[in-house]
């Protein structure tokens, strides 16, 4: 039977017995003392055992040069992030400074189903390391359902880390290794304490708006430059786990043990690139991407950092940028140059920018020049741009808005009178 059709008659069984599968098996004989069927394949890919008592796990570990490149950068590029964070003043949740390359630990799983719970297992901890001047990648494979005490045992009792580098791991994978340990946590070490840099969260921050989806894939494609060939689609590994399981034959698992190597690899990749966006580095940022870093900073309370960004941006005739710059000189008095800058945004920028610059231009008229009738005048620019969009594209903050617009509307006209 191919394997197409043993994964398409799996994946009823995955969902219906699931459960059942994933009881403890009978224990096997120490490894060297049985024949590992298909022995020499694992072999010849780098794969060792790991015993203890009568259950075991597999290990496969792989070493890259600091010259080797993954998608557009080299290893080599991520000591470069690291040096620029430690030159680097001010604060940032991705912010490396303090640490050695060695602190960081990029890790990714693969499990039994895509979603969390206790019937979820895992059956691959993969996670790289900087060693020196290597990359050093190990993957920990349960080949048997029931055997997770070596798989966890062997995981923490080599594992040395600071912080923890994940794609969405702090929604999924990490939890999901605290529900599994804790089956186990009396034959396995403790989990130790870690910070967590989660990339899923910067890259939705960077590139929601440009990619359609980011998902890991996705942001290798269109971002990294990462191409991948023959790849085995993460939402088929359960399936190639189970029929792994019954068949013994490692030609299908292998390529999932591939996959999560790519995983891995691309989030030292993004890792090095999302520092040299956040810093500025990289020569081919964008102005829209400046334009995000700022407000990133501005987010998290950098307000010179993101004042600084945002004008490199604006010399780049970013008009979302130039919008968010003037606020810093209104709050610096520069009462002029915020003007001429929400004067632009009002003129060029998108139906939305054009709306809340209008609205600002209102408020730095009525209250910083005194221009009652200029700041009416720009109040009903804004609720003409609302009433004139079309009723597909209102939304209930259209209507927030243009209650609000017309509330100041009102005010004006009253402060008018009384002028």
């Amino acid at each position: 039977m191919s394997l197409k059709n043993k994964l398409n008659r799996f994946k009823s069984h995955m969902i219906r017995d699931e459960q059942k599968t994933l009881q403890k098996q009978e224990p096997v004989e120490r490894f060297d003392e049985f024949e590992l069927p298909f022995k020499e394949i694992w072999k010849k890919a780098g794969v060792a055992p790991y015993n203890l008592e009568e259950e075991y796990c597999l290990i496969r570990e792989v070493r890259y040069r600091l010259d080797y490149q993954h998608g557009s950068y080299q290893f080599k590029d991520f000591y470069t992030a690291l040096n620029a964070w430690e030159n680097y003043s001010g604060s940032h949740p991705l912010s490396a400074k303090g640490m050695t390359a060695s602190d960081l630990f990029f890790f990714d799983t693969e499990t039994t189903g895509l979603y969390g719970g206790a019937g979820n297992t895992i059956f691959l901890l993969g996670h790289a390391r900087f060693v020196g001047d290597e990359v050093i990648l190990t993957q920990h494979f349960l080949p048997e359902p029931g055997f997770e005490v070596p798989l966890y045992k062997s995981f923490l009792e080599t594992v040395d880390y600071t912080t923890l580098v994940t794609y969405n791991g702090k929604a999924f994978d990490w939890p999901q290794v605290k529900t599994r340990h804790t089956l186990v946590r009396d034959h396995v070490p403790k989990l130790p304490a870690f910070g967590h840099f989660d990339l899923y969260h910067a890259s939705r921050r960077m590139w929601k708006n440009r990619l359609e989806s980011v998902k890991l894939s996705k942001v290798e494609e269109s971002i990294l430059g990462v191409s991948r060939v023959d790849d085995v689609p993460g939402y088929l590994a359960p399936m190639i786990y189970f029929d792994f399981v019954e068949r013994k034959n490692p030609e299908a698992i292998l390529k999932v043990l591939k996959h999560n190597e790519i995983d891995i690899l691309s989030l030292i990749t993004l890792y090095t690139h999302l520092t040299f966006q956040i810093l500025c580095l990289d020569p081919q940022q964008t102005a829209s991407e400046k334009m995000l870093v700022g407000k990133w900073f501005d987010y998290i309370g950098e307000r010179e950092i993101a004042a600084s960004t945002f004008e490199v941006a604006a010399k780049e005739d970013d008009i979302s940028a130039k919008y968010e710059l003037a606020f810093y000189y209104k709050k610096a008095k520069k009462y002029d140059e915020a003007m001429k800058l929400w004067k632009e945004a009002a003129e060029k920028g998108d139906r939305a920018t054009k709306k809340a610059a209008n609205i600002e231009l209102a408020k730095l008229m009525e209250h910083q020049f005194k221009d009652i009738e200029q700041a009416i005048q720009h109040t009903n620019e804004a609720l003409t741009l609302s009433q004139n969009s079309s009723k597909a594209a209102a939304s209930g903050k259209d209507d927030l808005f243009i209650r609000n617009a017309s509330h100041r509307l009102n005010r004006l006209y009253g402060k008018l009178k009384r002028k």
